[in-house]
């Protein structure tokens, strides 16, 4: 396997590396969902065609990991699936869709991987739970109102991707994801009983999108690769990952 970036996600594919040969991941470009600069879309867009056309001459399968979260499906009131009619309401959203589009049409094979927000070893700062552990830990969280985050651990993504791979599906949509948005409030109060402290609630207004993603299609193709969600779920992704959080901030704060 061809594995392209060097951030979280293509870190956390290293073990598939030495399998699946005529494969190519792109596991780089824009990650965040607030970015909306227009160089860094173009600088996605260069990449992901340049990458879709190697792999049309060379006949290898394109994975291409898009997202499953609020900007591209929105809210939510029942599970949203890969067949869903979408009309991304924000930038991030619009670039996604578009590019998955492109991949489409490329003439290359394909697998689009549409991930949730995953948590893992090895995340930057800004994405969530980094984010929330760090300001826990300094004794004031944000939390905006009402909003939700369907939580996948990086494991998760990998089995998943591992056992596609094995099943032969290509030129294919499929939801990997957790199949339950969790309250950012649920999230917060989870941190804050492993690190063992209780911090002040800074409530923001806005925001405030509940995503239900369908993992039906991911458990029809995998099922045992397929996340289970629910409360269970979390308390394990929050065990496994919040103290490994903060002990990674408490190196870099004495770097």
């Amino acid at each position: 396997m061809d594995i392209i970036g060097r951030g979280f996600l293509a870190g956390s594919l290293t073990p598939l590396a030495g399998s699946y040969p005529q494969v190519t991941v792109l596991a780089a470009g824009v990650s965040s969902t607030p970015v909306d600069t227009a160089a860094e879309f173009r600088n996605e867009r260069d990449l992901v065609m340049a990458t879709a056309e190697s792999c049309r001459r060379s006949g290898r399968l394109l994975v291409f990991l898009s997202t499953a979260s609020h900007a591209l499906y929105g809210a939510t009131t029942a599970p949203a699936d890969e067949s869903v009619a979408l009309a991304p309401a924000t930038a991030y959203g619009q670039h996604k869709l578009s590019l998955e589009e492109s991949v489409r049409a490329s003439g290359a094979p394909w697998l689009i991987l549409r991930l949730s927000h995953v948590v893992g070893r090895g995340q930057r700062p800004h994405q969530l739970l980094p984010t929330l552990v760090r300001q826990v830990a300094a004794g004031t969280v944000t939390v905006y109102r009402g909003a939700h985050r369907d939580l996948v651990d990086v494991r998760d993504v990998v089995r998943a991707l591992d056992g596609l791979l094995a099943r032969g599906v290509r030129d294919d949509t499929v939801n990997i994801a957790s199949g339950t948005p969790y309250a950012i409030e649920d999230i917060v109060a989870g941190v804050e009983r492993r690190l063992g402290t209780r911090a002040v609630r800074l409530v923001v207004d806005g925001y405030a999108v509940r995503t239900q993603v369908s993992v039906e299609r991911l458990r029809l193709l995998v099922p045992d690769a397929c996340p289970p969600g629910g409360r269970s779920y979390l308390e394990g992704l929050l065990d496994r990952y919040v103290h490994a959080e903060a002990a990674e901030d408490t190196v870099l704060l004495r770097e």
